[in-house]
């Protein structure tokens, strides 16, 4: 846990028990706010005809393009406005039942500080870059928002059934590295992805990934990577049919049969796969090296 330095055991002094603290906007200095207008302007030059429409338009209802470090004072006022959901500033990492809980009460807890430059490529933790650019600009979209709130209340219900592991899955190969099938062709909805300069031009550009169809129980089966790009990519047809099978999937039976099922090693290609591209795996292989 060396690289993490937003971890704590319990809200640390200042948090309240939900953990939020107040973003305490004006005390951000003008490095901070920098580093964000060069990442802004980094991702938002590459990012038209790579992430999806909904994304897109999310930038534009909430103004992101205002110089500087959102505020969330104003920054909520259009996001309630567009969805109910709002932002919180959190310190860093939170557990799980409070980020379930977050979730489902149509809050989204962001992290309330700002990678160095020394990091400005790649940040293990969730920063307020990732979390506002990446996330918030998918929760301005009406069945994006609703999934969200059903993710957060299927995690509390995970909780239950020690199968928080398998539904973590899920979180990570839709909200953080999500694919989506759109007219003109794949777009990035994940918020991993949008966040990641390199990522957003590896995950559709290079031939080492394996780009698959969504299917809920393979999915929830295959094992991810935290410290690098994926090496597959799961591809869904619309946000709609994201949200249906969410919310119409009795998850307690699917937990059980997950328990009977091996995991799924990364990059294995099954013969069931719907597969768009049959990676070449080169560059993980490469790193591996």
């Amino acid at each position: 846990m060396a690289d993490f330095t937003h971890v704590y055991d319990a809200p640390p002094p200042g948090a309240n028990a939900d953990w939020t603290v107040p973003q305490k906007w004006d005390a951000f200095s003008a490095d901070e706010h920098a580093m964000w207008d060069r990442l802004f302007a980094r991702q938002s030059e590459m990012l038209p005809g790579r992430a999806c429409d909904a994304f897109m338009r999310g930038i534009d209802v909430l103004k992101l393009e205002k110089p500087g470090i959102p505020d969330y004072r104003e920054l909520n006022e259009r996001l309630k406005s567009a969805t109910g959901w709002q932002v919180v500033a959190v310190p860093g990492l939170v557990p799980d039942d409070v980020f379930f809980d977050h979730l489902a009460n149509r809050r989204f807890p962001a992290g309330n500080f700002i990678r160095t430059p020394e990091q400005l490529d790649y940040l293990q933790e969730p920063d307020v870059f990732h979390d506002v650019f990446g996330h918030v600009p998918m929760l301005a979209d009406p069945v994006f928002a609703d999934y969200m709130v059903a993710y957060g209340k299927g995690g509390l219900r995970s909780l239950g059934f020690g199968a928080l592991h398998k539904l973590a899955r899920l979180y990570w190969y839709t909200v953080e590295f999500g694919l989506i099938e759109e007219p003109a062709g794949l777009r990035i909805y994940g918020a991993g992805i949008v966040s990641s300069y390199g990522e957003s031009i590896f995950c559709l550009d290079d031939p080492s990934p394996n780009r698959i169809r969504f299917d809920l129980l393979r999915l929830m089966r295959t094992e991810y990577r935290i410290d690098d790009y994926q090496q597959n990519y799961f591809v869904i047809p619309s946000l709609e049919h994201l949200l249906k099978v969410t919310i119409e999937t009795d998850f307690a039976p699917l937990y059980a049969q997950l328990e009977s099922l091996p995991d799924i090693p990364i990059a294995d290609i099954l013969p069931d796969d719907d597969v768009i591209t049959r990676g070449t795996q080169a560059y993980a292989y490469a790193k591996a090296k």
